[in-house]
């Protein structure tokens, strides 16, 4: 297994870069010379590839890899590129040679084809020898990972260790509140004894069933808490799933698919492929024998799956982008909104759907709160997430450092005054990776693309207002709807707000608190379904009707 991960850490592009290997809260480790815990910087070139099969990725070990090798005393030569995490008997069939049913892609991530052959026969055949006895083997499914649960928290410690991934006890407690409430709903799921107008005895009732196999996609920004947020209902529901991980982030979804297995969930019930979006993920949206996508990332990939979808109309859910309103009343509780409307942007470094990114202060407070939290950001200290006393690491990749500055570039040429941050940092070992400080732009309008356009970086756009009506007119004049925020003493304003603003969740007096039992989800762009809560189950789930004349 460890010489497998090595070989993860080495996994090359297509182009021969090394991909920015990923920790639970978006942070990525250096792939440059110098001390294991050094941030990221620009990729250098690949070293010469391993064998591969033709059209895939190259093999190359990056520094990263040849410093955890040197030190565990694994040699790397010796690493070769496995495969998905799939049903032991498709692995062979299609490879031709023998595989352990639990073997991590380690290097290469699958094309279409594998996607299409691999995974949909084993998924699609153990659905349907199960599909009769679904309800008595959900709570194995589910519960089995309970038992896991010690050793799920053993694997974040274990990965942030060349992941660069801060360690943070709230990611572990949700994550393991999750695995425990979809264990609990497993056995909770029941359909309805119904009363009917027909006349003569005619009896009806409800069954609740498995909608069938799962494709499910996510992202890099937190690839615990997000394969858990797939694989566990589709568990406690009696579905198979196929779950590809981001490509920059798949160690993390590979061990806990063999977390599952060892728990002794039957092979072709979860399925790990990783992939390139335009391939496998592309594949999953269209192939006929699935029969739900459930996706998080962005709006426009959410309508590219949308569009592929319509061939067999799948199921759909999607959980996408956000510019979420952040609103502090003049009569907040400010030392405690200060903090919280700062870290509902800068916590992960930004790279949060649902983060509180429009900033709507009240004016007759504006430059005292503002001001505020600018000095609150720029004493949070910026570095390497393995490192415990780091609050903001680094940025995903280069390409989202390219991103977030250029963004930090048009806020500048608009016309918004940056009272903290504004640049990508360059002193010392920061210079050598991607990271950009806590920014907050002040004196911005409406009508600037940072006020408007998901940015998913540490960037706060700070917005006055003065009149109530025309703040709740402001804050739905979005295309998204994923969050918001209210800062007020006053109850009866909370409720109003709470009322008037489209969006799937309103956090008052707080930002960001999340619970399995809750649901999760947004308006307009922002996709449609939920996540958590007991519409999460129905996302996976068929409702058959049945009539019985007993006389």
């Amino acid at each position: 297994m460890l010489q497998q991960i090595l070989a993860q850490v080495g996994t090359t592009t297509q182009e021969g870069e090394p991909l920015a290997v990923m920790g639970e809260s978006g942070e990525a480790l250096a792939t440059g010379d110098g001390d294991a815990g050094a941030p990221a910087r620009t990729p250098e070139p690949a070293a010469a590839p391993a064998a591969a099969p033709a059209k895939r990725p190259r093999v190359a070990a990056t520094p990263v890899a040849r410093r955890v090798a040197k030190e565990l005393g694994v040699d790397l030569a010796a690493v070769q590129p496995a495969r998905s995490i799939i049903a032991e008997e498709d692995v062979r069939r299609h490879h031709g040679a023998a595989a352990p049913a639990a073997a991590p892609a380690a290097a290469s991530p699958a094309p279409a084809d594998d996607v299409e052959v691999i995974p949909l026969v084993g998924a699609r055949k153990v659905l349907a020898d199960r599909m009769a006895e679904s309800f008595r083997t959900i709570p194995h499914y589910s519960m089995t990972l309970e038992v896991d649960c010690a050793k799920l928290v053993e694997l974040r410690d274990q990965v942030a260790r060349w992941t660069g991934e801060r360690r943070t006890r709230g990611t572990k407690r949700r994550v393991l509140g999750m695995l425990r409430y979809y264990a609990g709903q497993a056995t909770a799921l029941h359909g309805e004894t119904i009363e009917n107008s027909l006349p003569g005895d005619i009896f009806s009732y409800t069954l609740k069933e498995p909608v069938g196999v799962v494709g499910a996609i996510i992202p890099w920004n937190g690839p615990l808490g997000a394969s858990v947020w797939k694989i566990g209902p589709a568990l406690a529901t009696g579905c198979t799933v196929i779950l590809k991980p981001a490509e920059e982030a798949p160690l993390t979804s590979l061990r806990l698919a063999e977390l599952v297995m060892e728990a002794g969930v039957p092979a072709g019930v979860v399925n790990v492929v990783p992939g390139y979006g335009e391939t496998a993920g592309a594949a999953l949206a269209s192939h006929p024998d699935v029969d739900k996508v459930a996706f998080t990332g962005s709006h426009v990939t959410g309508q590219s799956i949308i569009r592929a979808s319509a061939g067999n109309l799948k199921r759909v859910s999607l959980e996408l982008g956000g510019k979420s309103p952040d609103i502090v009343f003049a009569d907040a509780d400010i030392d405690q909104a200060v903090p919280g409307a700062a870290m509902a942007v800068f916590a992960n470094s930004g790279q949060i759907c649902s983060a509180g990114t429009r900033m709507f202060v009240e004016q007759n407070i504006y430059d005292e709160f503002v001001g505020r939290v600018a000095e609150y950001g720029k004493k949070l200290q910026v570095g390497n997430g393995i490192d415990p006393n780091t609050q903001i690491g680094p940025l995903v990749s280069e390409q989202q450092l390219d991103r977030v500055t250029s963004y930090l570039d048009v806020g500048a040429k608009e016309g918004a005054q940056a009272l903290a941050g504004g640049a990508r940092l360059t002193d010392g070992a920061l210079a050598k990776g991607y990271f950009v400080p806590p920014t907050v732009f002040a004196n911005v309008r409406d009508d600037m693309r940072i006020a408007q356009e998901e940015i998913f970086g540490p960037v706060i756009s700070a917005i006055p207002f003065t009149d109530t009506d025309e703040l709740i007119r402001r804050a739905n004049a979005t295309t998204f709807g994923l969050g918001s925020g209210v800062w007020t003493r006053d109850v009866s304003k909370a409720h109003r707000l709470a009322k008037a603003i489209r969006a799937g969740s309103v956090w008052v007096n707080c930002y960001q608190a999340m619970d399995p039992a809750v649901p999760f989800g947004g308006y307009k762009m922002s996709g449609y379904g939920r996540e958590s809560g007991k519409q999460h189950l129905e996302e996976y789930l068929n409702v058959k009707a049945v009539w019985i004349k007993t006389a």
